[in-house]
């Protein structure tokens, strides 16, 4: 399983990113993929989550600002970030769960800032 995150950067307060994760090796319609991130200083945190059957959960923090989707032609799954705040920076890491292992990306750097 390899997985390839793309689309981080340097973003003004209330701007909006979309991320990306590509994945091979993997079916992303199959099993349950997240995005995590890790604030400097802090631990990884999970933040959201598509299921298999497409539902999703956010970290309360995100919801409403964060969407979580798929791209199953393109097994990619994608992070839309909108109304960013300075405590939304950190590395952004994909994840997935297959038959009990968790793999991830190497992650990307979103930064808010003015």
């Amino acid at each position: 399983v390899q997985l390839v995150e793309s689309g981080g950067g340097l973003v003004q307060p209330g701007g909006s990113l979309r991320l990306s994760c590509a994945a091979s090796g993997t079916n992303i319609r199959i099993y349950p993929t997240s995005w995590y991130r890790q604030a400097p200083g802090k631990q990884r945190e999970w933040a959201a989550t598509i299921n298999s059957g497409g539902s999703t959960k956010y970290i309360e923090s995100v919801k409403g600002r964060f969407t979580i989707s798929r791209d199953g032609a393109m097994n990619t799954v994608y992070l839309r970030m909108d109304n960013l705040r300075a405590e939304d920076t950190a590395v952004y890491y994909c994840s997935i769960l297959v038959g009990g292992l968790r793999s991830w990306g190497q992650g990307t750097q979103v930064t808010v800032s003015s």
